[in-house]
């Protein structure tokens, strides 16, 4: 069983930053689809950026170029660097892990089987 946490969420005023971390169980990090998706209210979880199987990187347009995903492998952690935050950012964020997600699959949530219990992050003036 694929253990998953994340952490760093928090109420931030549009324009600031935030960082947050996954922390995991998975032997080699490396070697699984790892994706940060988010959720808010009345909406689907939507993909926000991730690690294909094979080490591709992936981000979705709303945050191209403000949303940095960097892995470490030596601590098991993956981590989401967030700039320019705006209220649009504010949702659950959701780390997920899969070691079976084909790359066309790997923004979809439907192909991730371990899921984090979600950070809150809040962006208000």
């Amino acid at each position: 069983q694929v253990q998953l946490a994340e952490s760093g969420g928090g109420l931030v005023q549009p324009g600031d930053s935030l960082r947050l971390s996954c922390t995991t169980s998975l032997s080699t990090v490396g070697r699984y689809a790892v994706s940060w998706f988010r959720q808010t209210p009345g909406k689907e979880r939507e993909f926000v950026a991730g690690f294909s199987r094979s080490g591709g990187i992936f981000y979705a347009d709303s945050v191209k170029g403000r949303f940095t995903i960097s892995r470490d492998n030596a601590k098991k952690t993956v981590a989401l660097q967030m700039t320019s935050l705006n209220p649009e950012d504010t949702a659950v964020y959701y780390c997920a892990a899969g070691s079976t997600v084909i790359t066309s699959a790997t923004r979809s949530p439907e192909a991730y089987r371990s899921w984090g219990q979600g950070t809150r992050v809040t962006v208000s003036a």
